[in-house]
């Protein structure tokens, strides 16, 4: 009897068999041959599933932010105002829990950066967009609900940006103490300003 393979879980198990590889060396430096090795697969085994490395990284990502995402929702839920889910998704950039996400997220700007391609920019702006469309609710349900004023809305991807750009700066220079703080700082201070007054 044939043993029937699932093609898509398949796809996940040799994508998450990669996950300390790339995270250790970055996804640049890591070969198709160690790739298989480490998924217990053969090359040509691979190129059935896998058209070339940064589809593997495109699918190992993916499946890293479901299970950021799942995590993320549930703890958005238990925040009691807006400021706190702003807190909540800045955490993304310095908590232990998504440091191999932010790995693997700073290989690929470098990446964006130095050879850029369409396929790297569409999944790019496809991460960036369902992440932004997410963040920016946040801001809608805070002017709905009252708690922030009206014009807050037109900050929202500045806000959103400001956060991907110090966790960068703290990557690249030495001017962030402590990202934590920092971002809260700002975070608190723009709020201070754009939430309702009682």
């Amino acid at each position: 009897m044939a043993i029937v393979v699932d093609k898509e879980q398949k796809r996940k198990d040799i994508a998450l068999a990669c996950r300390d590889l790339f995270a250790v060396r970055g996804f640049t430096q890591v070969t198709i041959s160690e790739i298989a090795k480490v998924a217990g697969v053969g090359k040509g085994t691979l190129y059935e599933y896998f058209k070339n490395k940064e589809e593997i990284v495109f699918e190992l990502v993916e499946l890293l932010l479901q299970e950021y995402t799942s995590t993320l929702q549930e703890e958005l839920l238990v925040q009691k105002t807006v400021r706190d889910k702003v807190k909540k998704f800045a955490e993304f950039f310095y908590i232990e829990e998504t440091e191999q996400l932010r790995k693997l997220y700073k290989g690929f700007l470098a990446l964006s950066l130095t050879a850029p391609s369409e396929e790297l920019q569409a999944f790019q702006t496809a991460c960036f967009n369902s992440f932004y469309f997410w963040f920016a609710q946040l801001f809608v349900e805070g002017v709905k609900s009252g708690e922030l004023i009206e014009e807050s809305l037109g900050l929202t991807k500045g806000v959103f940006v400001t956060a991907k750009g110090m966790f960068v700066s703290s990557c690249t220079t030495n001017i962030f103490g402590n990202l934590q703080e920092d971002l809260n700082t700002y975070i608190d201070n723009l709020f201070n300003i754009i939430e309702v007054k009682k």
